[in-house]
């Protein structure tokens, strides 16, 4: 078989499915179960993938015998998972907001909001593939782990849109697809604006780690009393 298969891509490949489960979940009109609205499981979903992301770079280097082409083919398919797990299933979740708020489905104003979704997935691929070949470019000059990176990570949205999302219970279906969607469209210009993020350490991370925890937390408090 082609491809490389060892332990440094199991957390890609986990993230992966869970991105993909979202998708099909937040693109069924119906609910998956009870009450619980479907873009809630897809922003679990993405929160999962997140977490799967957030670990898998230290996995991968853990493997001290990498070969380049290893090496190469990590950095691909990382960008090819995150292209579906922090591009497109944040754009398919506001379309699952959008169907359940109902009425603006069947209104003129849907098409403003696909080319909302439209423009944050590009953004994000744009994003990523500038990503690799300026990695791809400073790894030929360098041996240095990289400390920084230009234009907001697109791995950002695993901790940005569940806390968007915990507004949902507040203001109710009626406003929260246009709060949903700005922050959508802002996100997406942070994508591809020049500006330097300072890459985080692993206090960091786990910090961000607790975070999620609080906003997965959140969340399933406030589905419950709704």
């Amino acid at each position: 078989m082609i491809g490389f298969y060892n332990y440094t891509v199991i957390l890609t490949y986990i993230s992966l499915a869970s991105s993909v489960i979202g998708i099909f979940i937040c693109t069924n009109s119906a609910p998956l179960y009870g009450d619980i609205p479907n873009s809630l499981w897809g922003i679990l979903c993405l929160m999962i993938s997140g977490v799967c992301d957030m670990f898998d770079g230290k996995v991968a280097r853990s493997m001290k015998n990498r070969t380049e082409a290893q090496k190469k083919f990590g950095i691909q398919i990382d960008s090819l998972a995150d292209i579906i797990g922090f591009g497109l299933l944040p754009a398919v979740i506001g379309y699952s907001v959008l169907l359940e708020q109902g009425s603006i489905a069947n209104s003129g104003w849907i098409v403003l909001f696909f080319a909302l979704f439209v423009f944050f997935v590009l953004a994000a691929l744009i994003r990523l593939a500038y990503f690799n070949v300026m990695e791809e470019e400073r790894q030929s000059k360098t041996t240095e782990n990289r400390k920084e990176y230009e234009g907001l990570p697109v791995t950002n949205t695993a901790l940005i849109m569940p806390f968007i999302y915990i507004f949902k219970f507040r203001i109710g279906d009626d406003w929260f697809y246009i709060v949903y969607s700005i922050i959508l469209f802002l996100v997406g210009c942070a994508f591809i604006i020049k500006f330097r993020v300072k890459k985080v350490g692993m206090k960091t991370m786990l910090l961000f780690l607790l975070i999620g925890v609080i906003e997965f937390v959140f969340i399933c408090i406030e589905a419950m009393n709704k």
